[in-house]
């Protein structure tokens, strides 16, 4: 999956940027409190952006 496209999904549902890494950014949940890392790779791979996915929703 794209990063463009796994950023565009979370953000749909809410999360922002905490802050940035030097290898991940650090997204939060701030209806839940959950924070979750993103890869800052152009490709992330399927079973790790479903993962991200659903832990910040």
């Amino acid at each position: 999956m794209k990063r463009k496209d796994l950023l565009k999904i979370i953000s749909s549902n809410g999360c922002t940027l905490l802050r940035h890494g030097s290898r991940h950014d650090l997204y939060i949940n701030p209806i839940t409190g959950k924070k979750q890392p993103v890869p800052r790779h152009k490709e992330i791979d399927e079973r790790l952006a479903k993962h991200i996915i659903k832990e910040l929703t």
